[in-house]
């Protein structure tokens, strides 16, 4: 067909102009633009390739022309392609250097082999062209819901007609076990769409979370008018799946919302996804009532939360264990998903043997330190009391209150638990001087012996060592340095900015605020802190050094 463009009376070229950009879905004069290029490659092999050929189709009567183009030069160094001022004036009086003259050429006829270099052109040109508005069209409608037919099935790969483009599911993306045939119509969500040497890739999946968040945002009206939200999902596609929704009508209920009468519209969710069971879950803005409502349909106990960790602890009956795990750990694993916690879960009878051991452990402490016997040591643990500090240093009258002490043993165990924490705190404080902990840092308040052992060990022993350090490395969790000394972030922040105005790198109305403002303001971000500390330790190095 494009041979025949190039050798085709005047009409006929709009003419096929015409059908391809609508055909293709193009832009008309991207197609003309495309015959143009193919003429002037023609011509250049008619012509001579150096000459620099244009043609122009008149885009109302098919009209073809070609032009010798000259650039206007002081100097030829290409005479194929330049002409010097001199010359240039002998047609154009006022051409100047840079201007560009146009000489007509006669009309050519096409021979076979300048035919097929044109229709190679043109395809090329009209495909790139085809591909940018596939690429256009697709680019925003990630995360939408598309229909198309299956074109066909490589290696599990599913390759689905969309229309005006084609897109590829992947094997991991195909809910597993659904047996899909060629030209049958399926339905998926684009959840990425990339611009690729051989054309735009649109990719499409049915094992997205998303994929059922717009399955039933398309089954439920609620959801679809705002009235009930998703607030997450976590999927085992093609097996179990947990969705969080809330309702902002306290009239409505959301789960019933999207169950629908007699299960109808979340049955139309699960045929489409071939079975998958699906536990919609009320969301709740307590974390506590979330997971346990994730957990469904176990029963808890029991939640302990550590927001710092993201993580918590679930305790069930001894014979909800296996029902809270779910085979292969299934509900958990979604349940972690759903709300983004990290949960152990642990029956009544290994908390109570947990706690047991914590309780003998605590025990065993204060009958070591203190000297005294395993019913002595028992009631402190039973009344509270975990840390010989809270011994040595509480109110009398605490101590006083628990049942069968007088003023002289609370005198005496408040005597041995200092005498035990003086001892200790000489043996770190030797400790600190044998691992090269400077007196600086020792006198930063808030840092204990022992504290002061451990950033010795970690190879922070100045008190520039410390301002350098960032507050989450000391107290991460995971690996902080002082992560056994229940040291705050928000301590640790503060206690590094002191250290940063004690050596003049910061004032501290820049570390705290001033005024009325300290007490609030928050201290400034690490990465700001740290880069200002580095500038003023620079400006504070002197000329010697």
């Amino acid at each position: 067909m494009m041979a025949t463009a190039v050798s085709a009376n005047r009409l006929e070229l709009l003419q096929i102009a015409d059908a391809v950009a609508r055909e293709k879905s193009i832009d008309k004069d991207i197609v003309i633009e495309a015959m143009e290029e193919a003429i002037q490659k023609a011509a250049r092999s008619r012509y001579g390739a150096e000459n620099e050929i244009r043609a122009q189709i008149d885009k109302t009567n098919g009209d073809i022309r070609l032009f010798r183009v000259l650039e206007v030069v002081e100097e030829v160094e290409e005479p194929a392609v330049q002409i010097s001022l001199v010359e240039a004036r002998l047609d154009k009086p006022d051409a100047a250097v840079g201007d560009y003259l146009a000489s007509s050429l006669p009309p050519m006829d096409f021979g076979r082999i300048a035919a097929q270099t044109a229709k190679q052109v043109i395809v090329q040109k009209v495909r790139d062209a085809e591909r940018q508005r596939q690429y256009d069209d697709y680019k925003d409608r990630v995360n939408e819901t598309v229909t198309g037919v299956v074109k066909r099935v490589e290696y599990g790969n599913v390759i689905v007609d969309l229309g005006k483009a084609e897109a590829i599911m992947r094997r991991d993306q195909v809910i597993p076990r659904e047996h899909i045939r060629q030209n049958e119509r399926i339905r998926g969500i684009i959840y990425d769409v990339r611009r690729e040497n051989r054309g735009p890739q649109i990719f499409m999946s049915r094992t997205k979370p998303d994929f059922m968040a717009a399955l039933f945002s398309q089954e439920v009206p609620e959801i679809y008018d705002g009235i009930i939200q998703i607030k997450s999902v976590a999927r085992d596609p093609g097996s179990r799946a947990k969705i969080a929704v809330v309702s902002n009508d306290a009239s409505i209920d959301p789960v019933g919302a999207c169950v629908g009468m007699r299960g109808s519209r979340v049955q139309a969710v699960v045929n489409e996804l071939q079975g998958e069971k699906i536990d919609i879950i009320p969301w709740s803005e307590d974390v506590a009532t979330f997971i346990v409502n994730a957990l469904q349909p176990a029963d808890v106990s029991k939640v302990v939360l550590d927001e710092e960790r993201s993580r918590v602890e679930v305790v069930v009956p001894d014979d909800q264990l296996s029902l809270a795990i779910g085979r292969r750990g299934q509900n958990v694993r979604l349940a972690s998903q759903l709300t983004g916690w990290t949960i152990d879960i642990m029956t009544e009878a290994e908390e109570s043997e947990r706690r047991q051991e914590e309780f003998m452990a605590q025990s065993q402490r204060f009958m070591d330190a203190l000297d005294v016997d395993d019913t002595l040591a028992h009631l402190l643990v039973a009344e509270g009391f975990t840390e010989l500090e809270e011994i040595a240093y509480v109110e009398a009258e605490e101590l006083l209150a628990v049942e069968g002490f007088d003023d002289g043993l609370v005198e005496e165990l408040q005597r041995r638990a200092t005498d035990v924490l003086e001892a200790e705190a000489r043996a770190a404080d030797e400790k600190r001087i044998e691992l090269g902990v400077s007196d600086d840092l020792a006198d930063m308040e808030g840092l204990t012996p022992s504290m002061l052992v451990a950033l010795g060990e970690a190879d922070i022993k100045t008190l520039e060592d410390f301002s350098y350090c960032a507050a989450d490395e000391l107290t991460s969790k995971e690996d902080g340095i002082l992560k056994d000394f229940g040291l705050e972030e928000q301590e640790a922040s503060d206690m590094i900015m002191s250290g940063r105005v004690a050596l003049g790198w910061i004032s501290a109305e820049e570390a705290f605020g001033s005024g009325e403002d300290a007490e609030t303001e928050a201290a400034p971000e690490e990465g700001e802190a740290l880069a200002a500390t580095e500038a003023a330790a620079e400006e504070s190095v002197s000329p010697e050094a």
